[in-house]
Formats: C-alpha cells, structure tokens, sequence
C-alpha cells in the first residue's frame, strides 16, 4: 500500500481525525463506530467501507501515528546527519513526541495491545516500540564508536529513557521542576545525554554519515512494515 486512503478521501481522513480525537477524550475502549460516524459526519455504513471493525481503524490509525513521526525524524537526518548524535536526537525525541495519541501509544496503556488480535500485527507494532526503535539505534551508535560501549546496553537504555521521561515531564509542564527555571531545558537534556552516552572526542563526519544510513535504513524497514498493516486493517483486504 503506497497510497493511505485519507489521501484519496475527504471522508476517510474525517473518520481518522474524529477517532483520534474521541479516543484520546474517552479512550478506545469506550468509543462506538457509531460515535465516530456522528462525529464525522457519515453514516456508519461509510465507516465500514474503510475499516471492515473498529479494531482495524484503531490499528491503522495507531501505525498512522507512527508513520508520521518516523517520516518527520527520517526527514531530520536526511538533512543532517549528525542529528543521530545522543545530543541531538534526544531533544528532537521530546519536541516531535508530545501529541497526546502518541503519548498514549508509548503509555502502557492496554487497550492498544487488546486490539492487536493478528501475531503480525503485534510484531509490527513491537518492533516500532520506543524500546526496540531506542535498542535498534543505540546498537548501531555503539557499533560506529558513537556512543559508549563500556556499560552495558540495557543499563544506558534504561537510564535514557528515565532522562527523556523526566525531562519530557518537566518540558510539557514546568511547574513540576518547582523553582527550578532555565531558559534553554533542550541544551540541558543536549548536556544531559552528551554525558550519559558519548565518548569525549567527536566522531569524524565520514563515520557520522555511515551510522545515519545504517539508521534511516531501519527507520525505513519499520516504516514499511507499518504500510503493511495499514494496508492489512483495509476493507476488503482480507
């Protein structure tokens, strides 16, 4: 599926934005096509000449979400590829992570994982996870020499992702830092993460520009995979 359908159908594109919106007000469990028809203004029988259930367009929308943020990341580091860098990419994490169906994609929210019904479509979405794209690249990073290999994965991994979660916490709300104000908190978590993850000395360019390929090339993987199950979760596909 090269072609999402909401670029060919206005009322299609209606259906998503309506579901995503319901759903982030009410949550997915709670939300009826019925409510979603209304909302968009199309009768239900239009909603299912999309999405054969409400499972399927909840799916697909979640790999929407998805889709959407690796496109705007892979844009980043095709430009640059020293976004790829700790210190860069993790700003770039926070600003571009902060609508609120894709906080509740990364959530351990259950209602996503009771909708994925086929083994493929778990694998799909497991392997888009923030742990497992995180684990994809910081192997790849380690393996260029670009960020530390003298403490073991799991444990950087792991102290990464309570940074990004505390300074997504504090960014998204500043009262939660107290009296705690700077003018600049991406340069703080830039300083943060050089730290945590990166050798003293630069890498060179060349090496730099090889690590953004090996990643913009797993992005792309993903990226295909999730196409695949848009394109699963179709009417008429199955």
């Amino acid at each position: 599926m090269s072609r999402l359908i909401e670029h060919d159908s206005v009322k299609a594109a209606r259906i998503l934005d309506s579901a995503r919106e319901l759903a982030v007000e009410h949550g997915v469990r709670k939300v009826t096509i019925a409510e979603i028809a209304a909302a968009a203004g199309v009768g239900k029988g239009t909603v299912y000449l999309y999405w054969e259930t409400k499972e399927d367009l909840f799916v697909g929308l979640a790999a929407r979400e998805l889709l959407a943020w690796i496109d705007t990341v892979n844009t980043q580091i095709g430009q640059d590829p020293h976004v790829i860098l700790p210190r860069r990419l993790a700003p770039l994490l926070i600003r571009t992570g902060g609508n609120p169906w894709l906080r509740w994609l990364r959530s351990d929210d259950s209602a996503l994982r009771q909708l994925l019904h086929r083994p493929a479509d778990q694998k799909r979405f497991a392997d888009a996870s923030p742990s497992a794209m995180g684990n994809a690249v910081l192997t790849i990073l380690r393996d260029h020499g670009i960020v530390r290999d003298d403490l073991p994965l799991p444990r950087q991994m792991y102290a990464l992702h309570a940074v990004l979660v505390g300074f997504g916490t504090v960014m998204a709300a500043p009262a939660a830092a107290g009296p705690l104000t700077i003018d600049d908190p991406e340069t703080a978590l830039a300083d943060t993460v050089h730290l945590l993850l990166e050798p003293p000395r630069d890498p060179a360019a060349r090496v730099v520009t090889k690590a953004a390929e090996e990643v913009l090339a797993r992005f792309t993987e993903i990226h295909g995979n999730l196409l695949e199950l848009v394109a699963a979760g179709a009417a008429g596909t199955r």
